[in-house]
């Protein structure tokens, strides 16, 4: 942690330019992802809204026509210009080519008797008896000189191919004949349907249905379209016309009145008030803008991130001195703000923003006063911005922050997780409920704004849930979880405890859970003052059998050894202690239980032995003292007096609520006075709840203690306290 005390000015100034460094750095990106200086932000309203204020054009600017309109608009334009369709003169040629070696062949096949085979060699299958009939005297030539006719005539026409037109929707279509185009109405233009019904006016015999087919499949087999679809160029003709829509839809002039006050908002105005957003946006780019509207906008967003500043530094000073953990709030704060950018991209939904993400995280590793200021400020900052404007956009990122820093005080289980992602929903649900009752959105816009708040808040809290191992070791912070999980029994170095040290581990329980309640009581944290009593004594396990809590068989080894050798054994469990949690990767707040526990007291029952052994020898006091440091939080603090109090109730013959009052008070006085809560931020009207607490929570003696001598500051068995007889 990094000291800030005034003992060195230049030292204290640069630390405070660090962190608030950090806040610069937070108002130039917001300014650089929110860029609205040198220009006035205006209200977006809704449709049929009554607009509650006048909104005059400040400038001359343009109002686009929707992608939709465009397109529609696009489509119409395209839709006047006909088809095309090119004459190709080849193909006649081509049709009356074939027609002359189709007849050639037929003949061939008179003189020879093989005009069927004739005929299947070219493509065209008679039956037998259209055969006969083609077989007939002179019947060839007039079918020849027919079919020669109509197609010459016909063609020249131009037929497309069939089912062509009938696609076409336009009235008329565009015939380019040697590069000449002229309109033709579609209905005058032959189909093949028509073309082939034309085949009477020049049929060689009409009231013979066997000559009809044979007509008919002669020309079937002959047929080539004269005209064909040109795609390329139709195409390019509409393309080229689409190109020519104008995306301008209103040309708004400065001092143009936009929306009148107490007037309903038309569809007109509302697109015109967004254009006019839109511009502002466009304008107000880094570059677009003057210095003096660049500064003042970086100046009205620090002010804003200023207000969480000035918490952190004037109440939260832990936080504040802790550099990590300002660095992990800032990242934290440029992620939000960040994301927030992204969100413009997909949707502009104020409900999209992670606040609760942030609030959630913070109040995990920070406690919630801090995460619920920080999530108002966030709020703030970031829903006032143009591109997410309005009254509502803050109303709604603020109750969704504060929810979500309010609902998760307390993680120790997953269900806690589940149960505040329900509050902040709900939160979110009666913010959109308020916004819907006073107008500003309709029943459907409300649930579809919380749809949008539920996949926030799922996703902030999968994201706390995944991330909170690496927040938790960037920021140096033990959270509620990972506290949970050092309370499992079954970690080694406690399942170690409790097997190799048992009365150890019964007076650890014991002691957590008068650590426990005095905490909850005066507002410490209670999980960590009980996590940290299970580890206080582990240095034990090392050697067990030299605590009396473990010697079961009444031999105490110290009987056979020096004082000061046995205050150094007494002394070292501090330091293997230490050394175990370090080993087994016990957090540090966690380890800090277990050499302030003890603080620099003296370990009063050896000197004692060591004064009665050699009353005239000049004794080593640090020998038969713990190496501390005294408490310095109010869980330590606490630890300590809870290790007093229940070695007291162990030595009490009758421990009556009088005689433990006075033996608590007693054993609060004795560590006062001799310094050891100095370090400590506990007050007087703290020690006296602890006392209470105390009292209510000790039950019967747990295991024996040895009687500590009242020169050193103990309690023996006869002690009789206040109620001692004069």
């Amino acid at each position: 942690m990094l000291d800030l005390a005034p003992s060195d000015r230049p030292a204290v100034w640069a630390a405070h330019a660090i962190r608030w460094g950090c806040l610069v750095l937070l108002a130039l990106l917001t300014f650089r992802l929110f860029p609205i200086a040198g220009r006035l932000d205006v209200p977006l309203f809704a449709e049929g809204e009554i607009a509650p204020v006048e909104v005059i054009a400040p400038f001359g600017y343009d109002v686009r026509k929707s992608p939709e309109e465009l397109g529609r608009e696009a489509a119409a334009l395209a839709a006047t210009v006909p088809s095309i369709y090119a004459f190709r003169p080849g193909s006649l040629d081509s049709v009356l080519a074939e027609t002359d070696s189709l007849v050639s062949r037929a003949r061939r096949g008179l003189a020879g008797d093989t005009l069927g085979a004739a005929l299947n060699g070219f493509g065209l299958r008679l039956t037998p008896s259209e055969l006969a009939y083609l077989a007939e005297r002179g019947r060839l030539v007039t079918l020849e000189r027919s079919v020669r006719s109509f197609l010459r005539r016909q063609l020249a026409r131009g037929v497309p191919l069939a089912g062509t037109l009938e696609m076409e929707r336009g009235r008329e279509v565009i015939v380019r004949r040697e590069g000449v185009e002229r309109f033709a109405r579609r209905d005058t233009m032959l189909t093949y349907e028509t073309f082939l019904e034309s085949r009477w006016a020049a049929h060689p015999d009409p009231t013979s249905p066997i000559g009809d087919q044979v007509l008919v499949k002669l020309v079937n087999r002959l047929f080539r379209p004269t005209l064909e679809y040109d795609a390329a160029e139709t195409t390019a003709r509409r393309d080229e016309l689409r190109a020519t829509v104008d995306s301008v839809k209103y040309v708004v002039r400065a001092g143009e009145r936009i929306v009148n006050a107490n007037d309903p908002v038309t569809p007109a105005a509302h697109e015109r008030l967004a254009a006019l957003r839109s511009e502002l946006l466009r304008q107000a780019t880094p570059t677009g803008t003057t210095w003096a509207g660049i500064l003042g906008q970086v100046l009205a967003n620090g002010m804003l991130l200023s207000v969480f500043w000035l918490l952190v530094m004037l109440y939260r000073r832990a936080i504040y001195d802790n550099l990590r953990h300002v660095l992990v709030l800032t990242l934290m704060f440029a992620a939000v703000i960040v994301v927030a950018k992204l969100n413009l991209f997909f949707a502009v939904r104020s409900e999209l923003i992670p606040i609760p993400f942030a609030a959630m995280a913070a109040t995990v590793l920070f406690r919630g006063r801090v995460a619920m200021v920080g999530a108002m400020v966030l709020a703030v900052l970031i829903a006032s911005q143009a591109a997410y404007g309005g009254v509502d956009a803050v109303f709604v990122a603020v109750v969704g922050g504060v929810a979500a820093a309010v609902s998760v005080r307390r993680l120790r289980h997953r269900r806690d997780l589940l149960t505040s992602v329900v509050w902040i929903l709900a939160a979110y649900l009666f913010a959109e409920i308020t916004i819907a009752l006073r107008g500003g959105q309709s029943v459907g816009e409300m649930w579809i704004a919380a749809g949008w708040a539920a996949a926030n808040t799922v996703v902030s809290a999968a994201l706390v849930f995944f991330l909170l191992p690496l927040l938790e070791a960037a920021a140096g912070v033990t959270s509620d979880v990972t506290l949970l999980e050092l309370s499992d029994p079954s970690r080694p170095l406690l399942r170690r405890l409790a097997t190799e040290a048992p009365g150890t581990y019964a007076h650890s329980i014991a002691m957590a859970n008068l650590c426990e309640a005095a905490c909850d009581a005066i507002g410490g944290h209670g999980l960590l003052a009980r996590v940290g009593c299970y580890y206080h004594d582990v240095g034990k396990v090392k050697k067990p059998q030299y605590f009396v809590e473990n010697q079961t068989s009444g031999v105490n080894p110290h009987d056979k050894l020096k004082p000061d050798v046995s205050a150094g054994i007494i002394r070292n469990h501090v330091r293997d202690g230490v050394a175990l949690a370090e080993e087994h990767n016990v957090p540090a707040v966690v380890r800090a239980f277990i050499p302030e526990h003890h603080g620099t007291m003296e370990i009063a029952y050896f000197l004692a032995r060591a004064r009665e052994r050699d009353d005239h020898e000049e004794l080593d006091l640090t020998e038969f003292r713990y190496p501390g440091p005294k408490p310095q939080s109010i869980e330590t603090a606490v630890a300590m007096l809870a290790d007093g109090v229940d070695a007291v109730i162990r030595v009490l013959d009758e421990p009556t609520p009088e005689r433990l009052r006075d033996a608590i008070d007693h054993i609060i006085s004795q560590r006062m006075d001799a310094g050891q809560l100095n370090d400590s931020p506990l007050t007087l009207v703290q020690l006296g709840r602890i006392r209470d607490v105390f009292v209510r929570v000790l039950g019967g003696a747990h295991h024996g203690r040895i009687d500590y001598p009242a020169a050193g500051g103990g309690i023996s068995a006869d002690w009789q306290g206040s109620a001692a007889p004069a």
